[in-house]
């Protein structure tokens, strides 16, 4: 039998559902910048596991693409998904990649660690880990708060959603290059490497 000093000690959180205030959910970020947290509407902690070497390089692909983009253009402000914001429903999320345009983007106040606004454009891309359906709601609640353009990329199933503001959902199968169209002009990305390797 093993003792307890040998037998690995395991907390199941699973069961559990935490809630914090904006201000506990703050002090929990600053105290544990290992941790990526995320905080619902209704002030539920979401813990999100680090994702495979994999997925990290395919967040800094699409990371890289809008932030080229951008620098090029000189449009807005470009994030990845360390940096959080409040949107209007109080939900604190960091999408994989998020783009706000000007005017808006110079808005922004520092010093403010999540600053509530609304992004114009978000991708989140699926990993192994990731459920499809949280997904779905992370991108339905993006537009609901007036997100304008999102992409949920899920290189699992080798297809694109597309989430407009006012407009039903769009489906593509196996996209080859996706357009920013008015939100993003004359931005383009092309998939082949994000569905490359799954």
């Amino acid at each position: 039998m093993q003792s307890l000093a040998t037998k690995p000690f395991l907390l199941d959180i699973h069961s559990i559902t935490l809630r914090v205030t904006h201000e506990e959910f703050e002090k929990l970020c600053q105290d544990n910048p290992e941790l990526r947290l995320e905080l619902t509407a209704n002030g539920e902690l979401i813990t999100m596991v680090p994702v495979a070497l994999e997925s990290s390089e395919k967040n800094g692909d699409l990371f890289g693409e809008v932030w080229a983009w951008n620098r090029q253009t000189r449009s807005g402000r470009a994030f990845d998904s360390s940096g959080g914001f409040t949107l209007p429903n109080g939900a604190i999320r960091s999408p994989d990649v998020t783009w706000i345009g000007k005017p808006k983007a110079d808005e922004i106040p520092r010093g403010i660690t999540f600053p509530e606004l609304v992004p114009d454009f978000v991708i989140e891309l699926r990993s192994k880990s990731d459920s499809l359906k949280t997904l779905r709601q992370k991108m339905e609640e993006y537009r609901s708060n007036g997100v304008r353009l999102g992409w949920l990329i899920d290189p699992q199933q080798h297809q694109v959603e597309i989430y407009r503001l006012g407009q039903e959902v769009e489906i593509l199968a196996s996209p080859t290059v996706l357009s920013g169209e008015d939100v993003l002009p004359g931005f383009t990305i092309d998939l082949g490497s994000i569905f490359l390797l799954t």
